[in-house]
């Protein structure tokens, strides 16, 4: 048996507070993939990150959920990189990443801020609002208030990108299987559920995410959803480059994640998302 020490760190918190729990280890070189999955389903989180050496970029980093490895995760990267920056490993700057969705560069400010850079968005597919309406238990006559598409669009991941009038979000009573069934048919992650706030307002927006598919009812902050939801946002309404969405209201745990896009010609060009972290502990797991 091999003693794994586990970084256990909140994401995307607001002024300290709120956030996503990740789990991080670092020196993962020799773990197998079945001792990452027992070491991610003991710290019982949505995701642990696995950070090993690389010949090519500065970090290779893998990402397991309770159920099975995933291409990447927005907030267990942030984890990973405001950890090391935290006790010293990096400084700040930029650095790149290897994970299963690519080579994705992650960007490190002196105020401890983390942005990472996401993958160009993927339109992967559509859904009426009858369809959603049947998932979510709101009317598809509600949902057509919105007068704006439910997409499927990928970042890094595909989440179904569903807006709902202001006012309904927090009505959502979702249910686990329902969702979980129409995902896997669908072959996407999850909802990402959203409602806008006014344009006077600080925040762009206020989210809910369900992946159940994954073992996660709902996450409190997302990373690449919301990179998702800035690049649909861009296309569909004119609310400017930069974007910052409120998540985990209705579990009591409001988390903040900044997102920005980059055009040339009307073209999406970069896309990221970014917030701050901060460690809450670790734990000792044995494999």
């Amino acid at each position: 048996m091999e003693s794994i020490e586990v970084t256990l760190v909140n994401s995307f918190t607001d002024n300290g507070n709120g956030g996503n729990p990740a789990g991080v280890v670092f020196n993962a070189d020799k773990l197998s993939d079945v001792q990452k999955l027992k070491i991610a389903q003991a710290v019982g989180y949505s995701e642990t990150a696995f950070v090993s050496s690389d010949d090519e970029a500065d970090y290779e980093v893998s990402f397991f959920t309770t159920t099975s490895e995933i291409d990447f995760c927005g907030h267990a990267t942030l984890a990973t990189f405001s950890t090391m920056y935290q006790i010293g490993i990096i400084s700040a700057g930029t650095y790149v990443q290897r994970t299963k969705a690519g080579m994705l560069s992650v960007c490190i400010e002196s105020s401890g801020k983390v942005v990472m850079e996401q993958q160009l968005p993927q339109k992967l597919d559509c859904f009426s609002y009858q369809e959603i309406s049947n998932v979510i238990g709101i009317e598809s006559s509600i949902l057509a208030r919105t007068k704006l598409p439910i997409e499927v669009i990928s970042t890094g991941l595909p989440d179904v990108i569903i807006p709902v009038p202001n006012g309904y979000l927090d009505k959502i009573q979702p249910n686990d299987d329902s969702i979980a069934d129409f995902c896997k048919k669908h072959k996407v992650v999850g909802f990402h559920v959203f409602e806008l706030y006014d344009r006077e307002s600080k925040l762009t927006a206020s989210c809910r995410n369900f992946t159940p598919l994954f073992g996660i009812s709902e996450e409190s902050a997302t990373g690449t959803s919301n990179g998702a939801l800035a690049c649909y946002l861009t296309e569909h309404l004119a609310l400017g480059s930069d974007f910052v969405f409120e998540q985990g209201r209705a579990m009591n745990c409001t988390s903040i994640i900044t997102a920005s896009v980059q055009l040339d010609d009307s073209k999406i060009v970069n896309v990221k998302v970014g917030g701050f972290a901060n460690s809450i502990g670790s734990v000792v797991i044995s494999v």
